[in-house]
């Protein structure tokens, strides 16, 4: 047995079954009934705790996180909350970021992420790739607690500048093409910058209830006839979620056939989407279930922490799972799957969860089932990046 084996007794797994983990080297290397599996050199006690795969966030802002208060109340639409971010981007520091998403990451990793995907603006000013800088430190010195990829985010910025941050490091090219007077060229140039740095693309996609969205449908299109081979994720796709079901679900059959992933996200577009229509409201809501049923690989993610785009957000991707078994009507093991599996098939990563050969990111909670650790969304937990512990929350509840 290595020097970097962790025993974890008496855990509880999604199905309902106690059984002891063994981890080594950074995966996990057995799965037994409780007791029988010899002492390793350390052990943790996890009775009372359900183990699942630890979750991923596919879809942060980190730069803007924790500024609502900072840039003011907007009128608390889409529209108003660029327009509110924009007023105030101007005096964000690279500093400011560093210190702000720095707080927001922590949150994270102590709900139970291991993996984050966050994008970064291209920010007005003499320095746009301030708030990018920032993420890059912080990408380094958080390391070995979070896997963070890093995706630049713009509308109509120039060639030189989007370069120059793929030539920094960032991870993905980002964009917006329902906010381009063109979707189809502003995807088509996404995809040429892109290749040309080897890297893959995250477009915010349809994030509207316009009768008409096209970007996905456009992503979809644009990376079957160039083969583009580097990964392709759409957010957003709130339009996909208005249409007729026949509608929606052939751009899903699309997507799937571009192996496309999508990342819903419930928190934020719930609360901007469909505030111009007060009578039988719209949700802001992409058709989660035909995009199952299409097989595209399908991810959860939070979205705004505390920002003008949303003064709510726990940063706790169990918050949206449960956002999605309300709002999408998904199954519980569902839900759960989109904040883990497949959070981390769209991310890239390699399979994680309590089982032989996989990766040992985990999360306990203390729960005795998914309904617990979901719908109560218990404090008390364990996170286990490559096997190791990096963040423990213990609450005491005291009845006074």
């Amino acid at each position: 047995m290595t020097a970097t084996a962790l025993l974890l007794r008496g855990a509880r797994l999604s199905e309902g079954q106690v059984r002891d983990v063994l981890i080594e080297d950074g995966r996990v290397s057995a799965v037994a009934r409780a007791g029988q599996l010899p002492s390793a050199g350390e052990e943790m006690d996890l009775s009372g705790f359900l183990l699942l795969a630890a979750p991923a966030e596919p879809h942060a802002h980190l730069d803007k996180a924790l500024t609502w208060d900072l840039a003011g109340a907007p009128p608390c639409d889409l529209p108003g909350a660029v327009a509110a971010w924009h007023g105030y981007a101007e005096q964000v520091t690279e500093e400011g970021v560093l210190v702000r998403a720095g707080h927001a990451l922590d949150e994270l990793v102590a709900n139970g992420a291991t993996a984050v995907r966050t994008h970064a603006d291209v920010l007005p000013g003499p320095d746009p790739l301030r708030g990018l800088r920032a993420l890059l430190r912080l990408r380094a010195e958080l390391s070995e607690r979070v896997a963070l990829q890093i995706a630049v985010l713009h509308v109509e910025a120039p060639d030189e500048v989007l370069n120059q941050a793929l030539e920094l490091g960032a991870d993905l090219l980002g964009g917006c093409p329902h906010l381009s007077d063109d979707p189809q060229a502003a995807v088509a140039r996404a995809l040429t910058i892109a290749e040309r740095h080897g890297v893959g693309v995250d477009l915010h996609a349809d994030e509207h209830l316009r009768p008409d969205p096209k970007d996905l449908l456009l992503l979809a299109q644009e990376v079957r006839d160039r083969g583009f081979a580097h990964g392709a994720t759409a957010s957003h796709c709130v339009g996909l979620g208005g249409l007729d079901p026949a509608e929606a679900a052939r751009i899903a059959k699309e997507a799937a056939a571009s192996r496309i992933g999508v990342v819903a996200l419930p928190l934020t577009n719930l609360y901007l989407q469909g505030r111009d229509t007060p009578a039988r409201t719209p949700r802001g809501l992409t058709a989660v279930r035909a995009l199952l049923d299409a097989g595209v690989p399908l991810a959860g993610g939070g979205d705004n922490i505390r920002d003008p785009f949303n003064p709510v957000g726990r940063a706790d991707p169990l918050e949206t799972a449960g956002l999605l078994v309300t709002a999408g009507h998904l199954t519980l093991r569902e839900a759960v799957h989109a904040v883990t599996a497949g959070a981390r098939t769209v991310l890239g990563l390699p399979a994680a969860g309590p089982y032989e050969g996989a990766i040992a990111d985990l999360l306990a909670v203390r729960a005795d089932s998914l309904s617990g650790a979901v719908g109560a969304s218990y404090p008390d937990r364990i996170v286990f990046k490559g096997g190791r512990a990096v963040s423990c929350t213990t609450v005491i509840r005291e009845a006074l």
